[in-house]
């Protein structure tokens, strides 16, 4: 069973992003403020939840957090300002959005970025140890498979909905075979090695 939150005694925001080791689409994150008694045994970091799990979860949490928010910053902003700092400006335009402010930040993960004057603590693995960050992994996962499930209806040959655009074979050969789409991070490494070579000869 998760911890409820860090701070006891304060309003305490969960934040966690998702879509960071993607090849396309934008990078989102979630901010979340639970409620003193919130309390659901389902809830985990959001890579151990089955997709059916996940939708489950958004709903009660969309329903019965104080406030939550989600946030992205796009693929060219991502190659204009690199991975790490655009997956710590996603979660500051989500808390940016909160309606109740927060008085403590919990992060998921080692970097954050200080965000006012507000205090915050990153941990790590912090989508397995606390709810609001665990809730945060769930919101930013799921609105982002719903972005990258509609991409896929313009851009079936990479089969987004499926991979949600992360570096698959299957994604890969797609970029191999047909090129990159306005939404493909051009500042990651698209194709490896063993699919140039393969599609050089």
């Amino acid at each position: 069973m998760l911890e409820l939150k860090y701070e006891t005694d304060c309003i305490e925001a969960g934040c966690d992003e998702a879509g960071r080791g993607c090849l396309a689409g934008p990078v989102f994150a979630a901010a979340v403020i639970l409620p003193d008694n919130f309390s659901n045994e389902l809830l985990n970091d959001s890579k151990q939840l089955t997709e059916k799990q996940r939708y489950r979860l958004r709903s009660v949490i969309e329903q019965e957090a104080l406030a939550w928010a989600v946030a992205s910053v796009d693929n060219h902003e991502i190659d204009q300002i690199n991975i790490l700092n655009a997956s710590i400006l996603a979660m500051h335009r989500a808390l940016d959005q909160l309606s109740v402010r927060p008085e403590h930040i919990i992060v998921d993960g080692n970097r954050f970025k200080k965000y006012g004057e507000i205090p915050h603590l990153c941990i790590v693995k912090g989508d397995g140890k606390y709810m609001s960050i665990a809730a945060a992994s769930v919101l930013a996962k799921t609105h982002r498979d719903e972005y990258m499930k509609q991409l896929h209806e313009q851009f079936p040959v990479y089969n987004w909905q499926k991979n949600k655009g992360y570096p698959t074979k299957e994604h890969r050969q797609g970029i191999a075979a047909y090129g990159t789409t306005d939404y493909h991070r051009l500042s990651f490494n698209l194709l490896d090695t063993q699919l140039e070579l393969q599609f050089e000869n």
